[in-house]
């Protein structure tokens, strides 16, 4: 298996595996939104002959004039079948080290409170980050992938893909 930038021949894979993780159409559809309309975004696929995980890292925003390149984690998606083999957990580091590439200061993710922080997420609420979805604090959480990146804490805004 290798995790590689996403195609173009890519993009029914990637809609059946956000559809079957999640079962349902709303992550499909958040994904084809942002690819669509956010720049830069970080999409990988997991690739063993088939498409069977994928993520996705699109811009937020923090506040009122906050300038660094800040991207939110979400949705990851794993082939029910392949799940619990290491296959979101290489996406995840394989994505933060594309962020890192492109500059990226910092992270957010509204998820599982005892999975994320395994790759360096902690509680934004100690940033003085608020999510502009109303989520319990233990599940949206933050990783400085620079020093400083949420100083000034402050209302994260998702890309609009999240709210339509």
């Amino acid at each position: 298996m290798r995790i590689r930038p996403e195609n173009a021949a890519d993009v029914d894979s990637i809609r059946q595996v956000n559809r079957l993780a999640f079962g349902g159409n709303d992550e499909p559809r958040i994904v084809d939104r942002v690819r669509d309309s956010a720049d830069p975004i970080v999409s990988l696929v997991a690739d063993d002959d088939d498409v069977v995980g994928h993520i996705l890292f699109s811009p937020l925003t923090l506040g009122h004039g906050n300038a660094r390149l800040l991207m939110g984690l979400g949705p990851v998606a794993v082939m029910p079948a392949r799940q619990r083999q290491g296959i979101g957990s290489a996406l995840v580091l394989a994505g933060l080290e594309e962020c890192r590439r492109l500059g990226v200061a910092g992270s957010v993710v509204v998820g599982h409170p005892e999975y994320y922080p395994r790759f360096g997420y902690t509680r934004a609420s100690a940033f003085g980050l608020t999510c502009q979805f109303e989520v319990a604090d233990d599940v949206f959480m933050a990783l400085e992938l620079v020093k400083g990146a949420f100083d000034g804490g402050g209302l994260i805004r998702y890309h609009p893909a999240f709210s339509e």
